[in-house]
């Protein structure tokens, strides 16, 4: 796929649908509103969204506070079909595998984008939010790259 060029549906996996991949889903939605189908998911979902990353995705107007973790299997069990998406971006390696996995016999691409898992980096409340900020923005920025500056 070429820079840019939005693909019709993305879905941003991780290890829990906690930190990463909901930051992802999120700014995707911000920033090209309709222009794509948008959903993540993790290995596991065995967490709620971070609070830290609610957080921070509020300082740049991206609500996450309503997002409900998921992981691949729920997803199948709810009738989502990995091969529906045009693209799946991993943000982990345990997601890139079993992303790669799951849609072995489906043509669809697979990018892995190494993105820093703020989770347990830092000790007192401002030093997690700026570990946070940091996971925020690499995402924006890999975001910005493969899919263009923001449309909204």
């Amino acid at each position: 796929m070429a820079q840019g060029k939005i693909p019709s549906s993305v879905l941003f996996c991780c290890d829990h649908n906690a930190i990463r991949s909901p930051m992802a889903e999120g700014m995707m939605k911000q920033f090209y509103g309709r222009s794509a189908y948008v959903q993540s998911a993790g290995v596991k979902s065995d967490m709620e969204v971070d609070g830290f990353a609610i957080a921070v995705c509020d300082e740049m107007g991206v609500p996450l506070a309503n997002h409900r973790s998921r992981s691949f299997d729920e997803m199948r069990d709810w009738g989502d079909d990995l091969s529906q998406f045009d693209l799946i971006v991993a943000l982990s390696p345990a997601s890139q595998r079993m992303a790669l996995e799951m849609t072995r016999h489906a043509h669809l691409d697979v990018e892995y984008w190494p993105i820093m898992d703020p989770a347990g980096l830092a000790e007192g409340r401002e030093a997690k939010l700026n570990a946070y900020r940091q996971t925020r923005d690499q995402i924006r920025s890999r975001m910005i790259e493969r899919f263009g500056p923001p449309r909204t």
